[in-house]
């Protein structure tokens, strides 16, 4: 376990409280987006811990690890715009969101932190909106701009947000999607939106939703790039505390099931509604503002991988080939959960270029284009980016007509074919 690049914080995140308890402890992993190339695979990799902790105080649950953000995201291999799936989900975010916050939306600033390669804000630009992105990815940055969607490649800050607005002017809405968990300082971030949100404009985000993550075992989404799983009732009180307030909190279907806050300046001109509140009610029934109902995560976890590494051993003893479909963040965190290892899994088809002809974290298990599902033909193959389960095996019913087998392993394991 290595402590280059790596330290483990004393408070929470969010209040600053001290009274922290661990409700959870996975394996330790390797980043999870941390792919090597094959003259790599000679060298070991650093792996970090994987524990989640709960604060007393606001009952914020987060990891206090935290990994270098410059070997997380300064080489990243993930892109938005190759899921179909996803490119639908930015659609219709950018016309809710342009259609309840900025009516007449020519002209208006929209900026994207953790802009990735732009998909969603070139959903606003075909809106009429001028659009500005921020992600410190360099090589996805100059590919977004070079695309037509300036990207500025370095990470958001106050400071940052101070230069945009005096070059671009206020912000009619600012966003934040599956990255402002992602975040160490999240004051520092925040108070760069109070900087550059204009007076009736909105800050909107979205990230993986603790409720979910709870009551459907979806504990792979926790990895070093996450260091925040979100109930709604810390966030009113952290926005409260910097100024703004928290109007709207919906439940969305992205990444197995995440949460879409939308905020803006104490008394702007929209109202709160009564989604807020629901959200907080429905999180203290379920008993997720105490430590001992998340303590139980660990007993469901073991479940699930019980059920899931019989049916693959099963598979192997009696000869048969299995490979992984989808090489996302999460399939580190459930890998390296079950042992999940090259004994178990021959290899892992993407249809991203960015991960293909790479090899998984420190699992090293080679990753190939989709189409070697075809040339390769194994047996079965494990769906670990469960959260497009649907859309992979549709587009793939052929390799079920001739006899193959797909394995979902979250929420439920499930066998298709």
């Amino acid at each position: 376990m290595s402590s280059v690049g790596h330290y483990r914080r004393g408070t929470c995140r969010l209040c600053g409280g001290h009274r922290l308890t661990e409700v959870l402890s996975l394996r330790p992993t390797p980043p999870a987006n941390a792919f090597i190339t094959e003259r790599e695979l000679g060298k070991a990799q650093d792996v970090y811990p994987l524990d989640v902790y709960f604060c007393e105080d606001c009952a914020h649950v987060q990891l206090l690890d935290v990994v270098d953000p410059a070997l997380l995201f300064g080489n990243y291999v993930y892109v938005s715009g190759t899921s179909p799936v996803f490119i639908q989900h930015f659609k219709s975010y950018a016309e809710a969101i342009a259609s309840a916050y900025a009516p007449a939306p020519h002209g208006e600033l929209v900026l994207d932190i953790g802009s990735n390669d732009g998909t969603l804000l070139k959903q606003f630009q075909d809106l009429g909106m001028t659009v500005l992105g921020v992600d410190p990815a360099r090589d996805i940055a100059a590919a977004a701009t070079n695309a037509g969607i300036e990207t500025m490649a370095t990470f958001f800050s106050r400071e940052l947000a101070g230069e945009i607005r005096a070059k671009h002017g206020p912000a009619k809405v600012v966003t934040a999607n599956n990255v402002f968990a992602h975040a160490d300082d999240l004051s520092d971030i925040t108070l760069g939106v109070c900087e550059l949100l204009s007076l009736d404009g909105v800050f909107v985000f979205e990230v993986s939703y603790l409720v979910d993550v709870f009551e459907d075992t979806l504990f792979d989404t926790i990895y070093h790039e996450h260091l925040a799983y979100h109930t709604v009732r810390p966030l009113q009180r952290f926005f409260d505390r910097h100024g703004l307030e928290l109007i709207k909190a919906e439940r969305v279907a992205s990444h197995g099931g995440s949460l879409r806050g939308v905020v803006q300046h104490k008394d702007g001109p929209h109202a709160v509604d009564g989604s807020v509140s629901a959200r907080v009610e429905h999180e203290a029934e379920i008993g997720l503002y105490e430590a001992a109902t998340l303590q139980q995560l660990g007993l469901k976890i073991f479940r699930v991988g019980t059920e899931l590494m019989a049916l693959l051993k099963s598979m192997k003893a009696s000869g048969k080939r299995i490979a992984g479909f989808g090489a996302p963040a999460k399939a580190t965190t459930l890998m390296y959960q079950f042992d999940m290892g090259p004994d178990m899994i021959d290899f892992i088809v993407d249809d991203s270029p960015l991960k293909q002809d790479l090899f998984s974290p420190g699992m090293h298990i080679p990753v190939l284009p989709s189409e070697a599902l075809y040339s390769k033909r194994p047996d079965a193959v494990v769906v670990l980016a469960w959260n497009f389960a649907e859309a992979i095996i549709k587009k793939n019913a052929a390799f079920v007509e001739q006899g193959g087998q797909f394995i979902v392993p979250l929420p439920n394991v499930r066998i298709v074919g």
